[in-house]
């Protein structure tokens, strides 16, 4: 008798200090949040970021408006987004990655999506209070969540093995009280066997269903999560949340495994859920959870999706409120229903640190060339209009003092690259590309595109390329398209004379330095620096010279 007392004391006592380490460990990780919360609002966040993951809602949904691969490439959208990402959950991530690579091309559905960003746009201590809330879905397992509505999960279980998973932690129970009734050989041989091959039960199946339950704790989080998000902020959606939060309730009372996960050992970084995945491991506790409520969570699939998509945006919009308190000065973009002009005023590419801002205002019958030295910034230029009107139709705030344009389709040529598995040359990639751009820019387009193509037909010879790149070119405008281009080639800026307005980028020389001022100035460039950019980073000194004679002759020889 006194036996039992001390083990049920000794249990009791561990249960106690469990639950008292695992609550204070919670509120540790409450201020921690909050410490971050405050400290990055309006920064940017420099962290390692898993874009596999974080790109897997976008890659998992069909839409036709999504940005290609190579687009995302040219306007290198990764580090953009690196730049732009403020939120506080995996769901806010992967919503926002999503949201920055489908540009939007109706009026109402903008005017919309600004209205939610100003919708949430509280006093800083109640808005501090909404992203703690949603920093409860910052664990990696949450980037999983989409996966539950994005595909149907199977039960792939032998149904033995389903029986035996399912009993297993009775007769382990059963066996551990016959020992301390009556200690015994066989009883202890059994219970060890069994717990040996339970640990080897786990490892072979978690290939199959790790993602999955390591999810069902997240979506637990997520219920709970967009009930506290529903009486702080209003939106059109809050009915349709409503009835998905009270049908996922009844699915939550069935998990009731992952509900003392949730409660128990919540924090992936304690000792208590280290203790409890040992636990979950001999107990064969992620088998049990997959095999009682696969079926369940794919019939509630769709009530699973307006939820995360719920939370994501709601955390996305507050990311876009923290980029706007940070950029130097930013404008909401107004846009043009005659599908002709573009007037932008002091625009900037927001990675570039203290970049120079430069305007420009076109119609589409007159492109745009851009002559310029090298580093003296004509492709950031050609860079940031198309960066700027993605950022308009997409997150609604632009890194211009004024953005004013028409909804527009983005294509891009800007690192075009030989393909050695496809035996293409680097020529031949690069009018695929710009094929590719032509087909989808006719004058029948209800959209009309804005092109940006960084030195045209480089792949090629001087005489091919430019008469090729004066034919497509003059193609591109004649079909109301908005073109940037830039170019070393001077030759095509006099052929183009009549169909596009020419513009360069130059620099000074000075002593051994070349010093650029990354103002963009009317006209053709007067300058080139290829060979003083020789000169000063330490050519020998005959090298130089003798590039400049020839420099000379081959001018005098094609401008007679």
């Amino acid at each position: 008798m006194f036996y039992w007392v001390i083990v049920v004391v000794a249990l009791a006592g561990i249960i106690i200090v469990f639950y008292v380490f695992n609550y204070y460990d919670k509120l540790r990780t409450v201020e921690k949040n909050l410490e971050r919360i405050k400290t990055k609002w309006g920064r940017p966040v420099n962290s390692r970021r898993n874009f596999k993951m974080i790109a897997a809602y976008l890659n998992g949904t069909d839409d036709p408006a999504k940005l290609s691969p190579a687009i995302g490439e040219d306007l290198d959208l990764n580090n953009i987004f690196n730049y732009i990402d403020r939120t506080n959950s995996k769901p806010g991530k992967q919503v926002l990655y999503k949201k920055l690579f489908t540009p939007v091309t109706s009026f109402e559905e903008l005017f919309k999506f600004d209205k939610k960003i100003e919708s949430v746009n509280f006093p800083r201590p109640d808005l501090e209070r909404v992203e703690l809330d949603i920093a409860n879905l910052n664990s990696p397992d949450a980037y999983h969540i989409a996966d539950l509505f994005l595909e149907r999960h199977e039960l792939s279980l032998p149904s033995l093995m389903a029986l035996y998973v399912r009993i297993s932690w009775l007769a382990i129970v059963g066996l551990a009280v016959l020992l301390f009734i009556e200690p015994a050989i066989i009883p202890l041989v059994v219970l060890v066997a069994l717990l040996i091959g339970n640990i080897v039960l786990h490892y072979t199946t978690r290939n199959k269903i790790s993602s999955y339950t390591r999810t069902l704790p997240q979506l637990i989080i997520l219920h709970s999560v967009a009930r506290k998000l529903l009486k702080k902020v209003k939106s059109e959606q809050d009915e349709e949340v409503k009835q998905s939060i009270s049908k996922l309730g009844g699915l939550n009372r069935t998990l009731n495994l992952v509900n003392f996960e949730n409660k128990f050992a919540g924090n992936p970084d304690s000792l208590s859920y280290a203790i409890y995945r040992i636990f979950k491991m001999l107990f064969l506790l992620d088998p049990l959870m997959f095999i009682t409520s696969v079926k369940r969570v794919n019939k509630y699939s769709a009530d699973i999706e307006v939820l995360y998509k719920y939370v994501g945006e709601i955390d996305m919009l507050v990311s876009i409120l923290s980029v706007r308190q940070g950029l130097p000065f930013y404008s909401k973009p107004v846009f043009y229903t005659d599908n002709m002009r573009m007037d932008i005023t002091d625009m900037f590419h927001p990675l570039i640190y203290n970049c120079v801002p430069n305007s420009i205002h076109t119609r589409t019958e007159e492109g745009v060339l851009i002559t310029g030295s090298n580093m003296s910034g004509k492709t950031t230029f050609i860079r940031s209009i198309a960066l700027n009107a993605l950022l308009a139709q997409t997150i609604y705030t632009t890194c211009t003092r004024e953005y004013k344009a028409p909804l527009l389709k983005i294509q891009t040529s800007v690192r075009t690259m030989d393909n050695l598995r496809e035996n293409t040359s680097y020529f031949q990639a690069e009018a695929l590309s710009i094929l590719d751009i032509i087909n989808q820019a006719s004058q029948d387009e209800p959209v009309k595109s804005l092109i940006i193509i960084d030195e045209i037909f480089r792949g090629t010879n001087t005489i091919e390329r430019v008469a090729a790149a004066k034919s497509v070119l003059t193609y591109l405008t004649d079909n109301k398209n908005f073109v940037f281009v830039s170019t070393h080639d001077l030759e095509l800026a006099e052929l183009l004379d009549n169909d596009y307005a020419v513009y360069s980028f130059e620099e000074q020389v000075n002593d051994t330095r070349l010093v650029f001022d990354y103002k963009m100035k009317t006209g053709v460039l007067k300058n080139r620096n290829g060979i003083a950019i020789l000169e000063t980073i330490g050519y020998p000194e005959s090298v130089v010279e003798d590039a400049y004679i020839v420099s000379e002759e081959l001018k005098r020889k094609y401008t007679m």
